[in-house]
């Protein structure tokens, strides 16, 4: 494996795991290792921005659900829900607020045989694992739903138990805080360099030239943790591709709180304030970007996502934008799910990468897990192995329909 030479002439210290990415993912997986009773060694979060302006944990739009396709998607999420709605106590801490979730719920609208089917498949794994999701023919959505366009639809299916949406910058704040509280050290600085020999990684050099050993390495670095593989010799099929939000307020009152909903279109919209929404969608065509291009585009407003609003909900034909902006997936090209754990040449060199935009929900279990396996070298509390590196060397995806 291709490595980088690695010098101790400027060395600036060395601990046993070295985080590179210290937004929610690297933050998560800090604070369950300083939980871990059987840890006692040092870490270092480096992070290349500590204002987190441009990270993809600042431009989330804080949702939870658990509609997945596959039973480990939904467990996870499961587990999730139940750690943010009970913050203060995992973390022991009486000065954690209330961090409830807007149970609004997700609303899947299928316009086609095909699609319902998929949801009808979905929701048997749901309930299978305990999530109450609901199928709701046109006729019933427009009864408890009367401000949708109904006459296209096949098949709803929605969840009101925890689903919605929550603080996610709430989330990010209190795992960055306690980690810290907890004995993690945080640094700015950009990783320039990965030193690997005798098949492990030995360090990292950052811009300003200082090094740093390390004895377990983690790439948590977003959307460009491909850039962070490649040091080390690794290919990872993560790149960041572009999805656009805006906040609105309409003319029209609907009546009741409205549904996440999964519009065929690809645009999806959902209660943000008591009078005010957020809609979401991806460009088409969808291609990666660079990290740092933020750049709206305005033109696809007017293009997709309006008329596929007034379309589904006449009501927000008459609608005023509040508010826009431009964030980044750290999309996994090979199955839009995470992948997690080490790697399988280079063992102390561990991912934490491509959740696909589902990954501020997923952090909790997925920085539990992670911590794990730096800690016991194995998964306990629940077994993530799918979600190793090894199938990205066999080319075998994991197959979950429900990806936003």
């Amino acid at each position: 494996m291709a490595t980088a030479a690695f010098t101790t002439k400027a060395q600036y210290d060395s601990y046993d795991v070295v985080i590179i990415g210290g937004a929610i993912m690297g933050s998560a997986t800090a604070w369950f290792l300083t939980r871990d009773p059987d840890f006692d060694g040092r870490i270092l979060v480096i992070e290349r921005d500590p204002s987190y302006a441009m990270c993809s944990t600042a431009h989330t739009n804080s949702c939870i659900r658990q509609q997945f396709s596959t039973e480990l998607n939904v467990r996870i999420s499961q587990f999730g829900a139940e750690f943010v709605t009970n913050l203060r106590d995992h973390m022991g801490d009486p000065r954690i607020p209330d961090m409830p979730i807007q149970n609004y719920g997700y609303m899947y609208l299928a316009d086609s045989d095909g699609f319902a089917d998929a949801l009808r498949a979905a929701q048997k794994v749901q309930h299978a694992a305990g999530t109450p999701t609901r199928l709701m023919s046109a006729e019933e959505i427009a009864a408890e739903y009367p401000f949708y366009r109904t006459d296209d639809i096949v098949l709803g299916s929605i969840n009101t138990v925890n689903e919605g949406y929550f603080d996610g910058g709430g989330l990010f704040d209190w795992f960055r805080r306690k980690a810290r509280e907890g004995g993690a050290e945080y640094l700015q600085g950009e990783v320039v360099q990965i030193a690997t020999a005798a098949g492990r990684v030995q360090g990292v050099t950052l811009a300003d030239g200082r090094s740093i050993a390390c004895g377990q390495l983690v790439n948590a670095t977003g959307p460009r943790a491909a850039l962070t593989a490649a040091m080390a010799g690794i290919a990872l099929p993560v790149e960041p591709r572009k999805r656009f939000t805006w906040v609105f307020e309409a003319r029209e009152k609907l009546g009741r709180p409205l549904p996440l909903t999964i519009d065929p279109s690809g645009v999806h919209v959902r209660q943000e304030g008591p009078d005010t929404y957020m809609v979401g969608c991806k460009p088409d065509p969808d291609p990666a970007v660079e990290p740092t291009d933020f750049a709206m585009d305005h033109g696809l407003w007017e293009s997709t996502v309006w008329p596929a609003l007034a379309t589904r909900i006449p009501a927000f034909e008459a609608i005023r934008v509040i508010t826009e902006w431009a964030g980044h997936y750290a999309y996994n090209t090979l199955d839009q799910n995470a992948v997690l754990g080490p790697h399988p040449e280079l063992g102390n060199f561990h991912f934490i990468n491509g959740f696909s935009g589902h990954g501020l929900q997923q952090s909790p279990a997925m920085g539990r897990g992670l911590a794990e396996m730096l800690v016991h070298g194995e998964y306990r509390a629940l077994d993530l192995s799918e979600f190793s590196y090894d199938r990205v060397i066999r080319n075998e995806a994991i197959v979950e329909r429900a990806v936003i």
